[in-house]
């Protein structure tokens, strides 16, 4: 995504901690296409900027003096929206501070950065960057209650990989016929909300179904463990070896590849280290990369909002190996961007609104 210099996207830091904010400045001041306009060490500062200057996103703290984050969250939907990016080592702590701050408005959520290596703060602060970037695209109150947007004449650029050292092209055939339909998930941007409501809607005879959903290390488990507590499936982080069950979903770990395997009619996961993949680990092109190999034409591939075209190449390749691709319409995304870009390499079957994708999973698992 690159922004010309008048577009950058102007951000207002809130955290109790000098240290975080001005970490966060540095980070997010490095890079050229974002402008921090201000900090403030609790939501009453904020609040008072916020009067005189409003800025495209804003990274907000969990636990502050005077007001938590979330509360201030609720009160900034109600009363004047803004993208907001939740940043904290709070939300490692338990699903429902997690659930909390997603359902109240939050557009995605991010770790506060940390002392490490510096291969790794650089790939940090990067993540960082790109998630405060995607946040300013998002376009909040999209429910399902939105129609579908026709979309024609989608044109745009796709980015190399930044590795694609994962695994090998699929073949570009149908794998053989089994019992089982396998449904592969990617979302990003604005994907948390969607899951949820996507899980929700499938009943607890579902296929299996393997989900990357772009968060950081130690947030996906809580969110795990949160959605299962709300689905008629069982849903869980992915373990490496787990198996790919009728009425289990497994979401690929924070910071890991999710690769599926198959052993002659019985499929289960991998779950890898390895390089950023389309700027992102977990990757989607590597879960729909690997699915298109181990399933093919047994395969189902949903794509739905997130910036950016992590997925897309990974799509086509599921698609051309016979798996039914269904990409989330432009109007029920938070970001379009991913399924934009798969739809424009040819990769989507069908393009539904967001309410509509898990009927018609179940539809078309039973005709497949």
């Amino acid at each position: 995504m690159t922004l010309p210099p008048q577009k950058r996207v102007r951000v207002l830091i809130v955290d109790d901690s000098a240290s975080v904010r001005q970490t966060l400045s540095t980070i997010l001041g490095n890079d050229p296409e974002i402008e921090v306009i201000g900090v403030a060490a609790d939501p009453f500062v904020a609040a008072k900027r916020l009067r005189d200057d409003i800025p495209d996103v804003i990274t907000l703290d969990v636990e502050m003096p005077r007001m938590d984050g979330i509360t201030f969250l609720k009160k900034l939907m109600a009363q004047h929206p803004i993208p907001v990016v939740m940043c904290s080592s709070l939300i490692e702590e338990g699903s429902e501070t997690l659930m909390q701050t997603l359902e109240a408005g939050a557009v995605d959520v991010i770790l506060k950065p940390k002392i490490a290596a510096a291969d790794h703060l650089a790939e940090q602060a990067m993540l960082i960057c790109d998630t405060v970037k995607s946040a300013a695209r998002a376009r909040l109150g999209r429910r399902k209650n939105d129609k579908p947007a026709a979309v024609s004449g989608v044109k745009t650029s796709a980015p190399k990989l930044t590795a694609d050292a994962m695994l090998p092209p699929a073949a570009h055939r149908a794998m053989a016929k089994t019992t089982e339909i396998i449904v592969a998930v990617g979302a990003s941007t604005g994907g948390t909300e969607a899951l949820r409501e996507f899980l929700m809607a499938l009943p607890a005879n579902a296929p299996g179904t393997v989900i990357v959903q772009h968060m950081p290390e130690h947030f996906t488990a809580a969110f795990a463990k949160r959605l299962d507590g709300l689905c008629q499936v069982s849903v869980k982080e992915a373990e490496d070896g787990d198996p790919v069950l009728r009425g289990h979903v497994l979401i690929a770990p924070g910071g890991r590849h999710l690769l599926l395997e198959r052993q002659g009619a019985r499929y289960h996961v991998a779950v890898k280290d390895g390089p950023l993949v389309s700027r992102h680990r977990p990757s989607v092109d590597v879960l729909f990369r690997s699915t298109a190999r181990a399933a093919g034409q047994n395969a189902i591939g949903v794509i739905m909002t997130g910036m950016g075209d992590d997925g897309a190449r990974g799509m086509l390749e599921m698609k051309e190996a016979g798996a039914y691709t269904i990409a989330q319409d432009e109007e029920s995304c938070v970001v379009f961007g991913m399924p934009k870009e798969a739809i424009a390499r040819g990769g989507v079957d069908t393009i539904l609104s967001l309410e509509d994708i898990a009927p018609h999973v179940m539809l078309q698992q039973s005709r497949r």
